[in-house]
């Protein structure tokens, strides 16, 4: 991984989204740093979180997972990435294991849109080639997705549904599956420009809110009162 990622993967990440939209304040956060990368102060200045985990979802503390939850039901925007899938983070807010099926072969992945009219494919190639990729198969314990956007085939016939978006509260959601830290996707210029067009999608359109003043402003928005 070192190798082909020698910023990590979160500076390719962030290298990505930097390119594609120079305006944005982008930050990087890792496990071993004060406050697991996202420190309470950090946290409430943060538009849109990218969420790529591994072996160490474990080892998020609970009160993080919380504020990131509270955060999201309040309107900010969420990337949940690869084996995200698994952080507490994404099996909270979807209330389901989130598990499937895997095999780690290399073998090649073709990233279909079957939703192009969607903000997020936008520009997409049809379909993203990836040369070489973990194999992530359904079935994929979620929910009903609000809307799925992309659908990968593999070498070896499995299919999944690799590009998924929900609603939270006010926030939004997209889990987006490329992205194995054996092989140099966040390099792919389209994979790029799928993240980049999440992030602009799942940008929150309001102030974002603790979840239960949100709910109050939002009733008070949509409430009116009977003429006398």
């Amino acid at each position: 991984m070192a190798r082909i990622y020698p910023e990590g993967m979160h500076g390719a990440i962030a290298d990505g989204i930097r390119a594609a939209i120079p305006y944005a304040e982008v930050r990087t956060g890792t496990l071993d740093q004060p406050g697991q990368g996202l420190p309470p102060e950090l946290l409430e200045r943060t538009d849109v979180l990218l969420w790529w985990g591994h072996l160490a979802h474990d080892r998020v503390d609970d009160a993080l997972v919380e504020r990131v939850t509270d955060r999201v039901l309040g309107g900010m925007g969420l990337l949940v990435l690869h084996s995200g899938h698994y952080s507490k983070v994404f099996r909270k807010l979807l209330g389901t294991t989130c598990s499937l099926s895997w095999r780690n072969d290399g073998e090649r992945e073709l990233v279909w849109t079957i939703d192009p009219g969607h903000p997020i494919a936008a520009g997409v190639d049809q379909p993203i080639v990836l040369d070489r990729h973990e194999m992530y198969g359904e079935p994929f314990d979620i929910p009903q997705p609000d809307e799925v956007v992309f659908i990968s085939s593999f070498a070896g016939g499995e299919v999944f549904r690799s590009g998924v978006t929900y609603r939270r509260g006010r926030g939004r959601i997209f889990y987006f599956s490329p992205g194995d830290e054996a092989f140099p996707v966040y390099h792919h210029p389209q994979i790029r420009l799928v993240l980049a067009n999440a992030v602009r999608w799942a940008m929150p359109a309001a102030p974002i809110l603790p979840p239960a003043t949100a709910f109050r402003a939002e009733r008070a928005f949509t409430s009116t009162e009977r003429p006398s």
